[in-house]
């Protein structure tokens, strides 16, 4: 049974810097996506960033290029998302995904419940 499970979120002052971390228990895959989007209230759940467990390949949405990185460590099964210069408009549920493609919500199977974000 796969389990993603998120921790890291919090409350930042905007610049600041936060780093989201999601444990997948039972996730082995290497042929497709993990990635981590977000939902803030009133609004479309978005795709953030995306890494492909095979080779590494990473996608990320223009809002968060050059402030955002997603990585994977692959010996702990462990995902992580470095936000840097973290503004007010990316406050919202993040949520680790697993088994998708790229940064479209719907092509992924696994969800975990999700950190909150916010940006002051």
């Amino acid at each position: 049974q796969v389990q993603l499970v998120e921790s890291g979120g919090g409350s930042v002052q905007a610049g600041g810097a936060l780093r989201l971390s999601c444990a997948a228990y039972g996730y082995t895959r290497s042929d497709n996506c993990m990635g981590w989007f977000r939902q803030a209230p009133g609004k479309e759940r978005e795709g953030v960033a995306a890494i492909f467990t095979g080779d590494g390949a990473t996608y990320y949405a223009d809002s968060v290029k050059e402030r955002f990185t997603i990585s994977k460590d692959t010996a702990k099964n462990t995902l992580y998302l470095q936000m840097n210069s973290l503004k007010p408009e990316d406050t919202a549920m993040y949520y680790c995904a697993a088994g998708g493609w790229g940064l479209s919500s719907v092509r992924y199977n696994y969800w975990g419940q999700g950190t909150q974000v916010t940006v002051s």
